[in-house]
């Protein structure tokens, strides 16, 4: 069995970090290396780049979640903290694609699924935006395309 190569990639970016004393990098990985091997074990295999970018997409979900509630809290500090986090974690994932390139891959799903209700429509956007697009960011244009 061989681990996928971005989690091998993961793995060797944390050893660097830990030589070189980025306490906030370390901390950061050794999260998200203790992440990847729960999901292993979840589904008892080895984790494809896919797998892995899930549990990175995931992990990143989290902290903008986090960040929306320490800043509505007053809480800088902890929202500043989340967003370094993401930061680092963002290395793991594609290129997020435009709000504009998102719209135009919503209005060919529609196209698509013509006349398919939201949830239709909105599972076979982020099984095409796997990866590349924020969930939030996809609903709030399929709600628009669709009115």
């Amino acid at each position: 069995m061989t681990a996928a190569a971005l989690f091998t990639q993961i793995n060797t970016d944390l050893k660097q970090a830990m030589k070189q004393s980025q306490a906030e990098a370390t901390n950061t990985l050794r999260m998200l290396v203790s992440a990847v091997r729960n999901e292993q074990i979840a589904k008892q295999k080895d984790l494809s780049d896919e797998d892995v970018v899930a549990v990175v997409s995931r992990e990143v979900k989290k902290r903008r979640d986090s960040v929306t509630q320490y800043t509505a809290a007053g809480r800088a500090d902890l929202a500043d903290k989340e967003k370094a986090e993401i930061s680092i974690l963002q290395k793991y994932l594609p290129e997020q694609l435009s709000e504009d390139q998102i719209r135009e891959q919503v209005k060919m799903v529609i196209g698509e699924n013509a006349g398919a209700p939201f949830g239709k429509v909105m599972g076979a956007a982020m099984a095409k935006l796997k990866g590349q697009a924020d969930g939030n960011v996809v609903q709030r244009l399929v709600k628009e395309q669709l009115g």
